[in-house]
């Protein structure tokens, strides 16, 4: 009886025929003749114990057995060429990979690249928008940049967020009180309703009735892109709105933010520690953050 696993080496060569479902197309990618493919499969066979495919004069079919492991050859190869390549970009060091959520990629971090590229012009930074973890301790990723409580973070923040009023100046041009504008939608994420209602008791508006808070949105970026397409008026996390602001597409209302219970950590990967490129990268984003500081209009009262 052969000895499983007594010889792998043709793996490659039985993976890139299975694929093609023929030995000539595999043999002319892995730049192998047929017959030297052909045998390769044939010692890999010998080594399995398995038949991977039948052998006809003029083709080769693959066997039941064959598709099975072919499968998950297949897979595996793929992960394996994923791992390389997570490898070596770890070796790189022009290479600054980041993980962070859709949010603060789309309404944070993309407006501001290019200043960062402009003083940093060698330095190739590729992000990864995901709301799932990083994968930190296996290599794949050398700064994450994630959404948490504050109070389960057990070190200082990045950023402790601060949530302001805004809305579009097609619904009105100049800063308006809130008491002004709360015949408008008010939009908020799912989930944070309170925090309008916190807001609205702080500002003396607690009483108010017939308030319109039907539209809420899963990501505090739609939120933002909401008030932006003058959908109502919204309660959004001042990181994602500030660029709006600056750039004139929203208007901060007259009230003071609301701090929230979430802020931004900076996490670091440990196969990178020390690297130049990824040391400016971080001193890069600590100042950008620095730089939100969302001063407080002239607070009103409802009288």
């Amino acid at each position: 009886m052969p000895k499983p696993f007594a010889s792998l080496s043709g793996l490659l060569d039985f993976e890139a025929a299975a694929r093609h479902d023929g030995f000539r197309a595999a043999a002319a990618e892995l730049h192998k003749t047929p017959a030297a493919l052909s045998q390769q499969i044939k010692l890999l066979e010998q080594s399995l114990g398995l038949a991977l495919f039948v052998r006809h004069p003029r083709h080769v079919a693959i066997t039941p057995a064959g598709r099975a492991l072919a499968a998950s050859v297949t897979r595996m190869v793929g992960e394996l060429r994923e791992q390389v390549l997570a490898l070596r970009e770890t070796q790189d060091p022009h290479t600054v990979r980041v993980s962070s959520t859709h949010s603060l990629t789309m309404k944070f971090l993309v407006p501001r690249l290019h200043a960062f590229t402009a003083t940093h012009p060698a330095v190739d930074v590729r992000v990864q928008a995901s709301d799932q973890l990083a994968d930190l301790d296996g290599g794949g990723c050398d700064i994450a940049l994630r959404y948490q409580a504050l109070d389960k973070m057990g070190e200082p923040p990045l950023y402790a967020e601060q949530q302001v009023v805004v809305y579009s100046p097609a619904l009105t041009p100049k800063p308006a009180p809130l008491a002004e504008l709360l015949r408008q939608p008010l939009l908020h994420e799912e989930g944070g309703l309170q925090a309008w209602q916190r807001l609205l008791s702080r500002e003396g508006l607690a009483a108010r009735r017939h308030l319109d808070f039907s539209r809420s949105y899963s990501h505090g970026g739609l939120l933002v892109q909401a008030a932006v397409a003058g959908l109502g008026v919204g309660l959004v996390p001042f990181a994602l709105a500030a660029e709006d602001m600056a750039q004139g597409r929203l208007v901060r209302a007259r009230c003071a933010p609301l701090p929230s219970a979430y802020g931004y950590r900076l996490l670091r990967g440990a196969a990178r520690v020390g690297a130049p490129a990824v040391d400016a990268f971080e001193a890069w984003v600590r100042t950008e953050f620095g730089r939100l500081t969302p001063a407080a209009p002239v607070r009103t009262r409802a009288r």
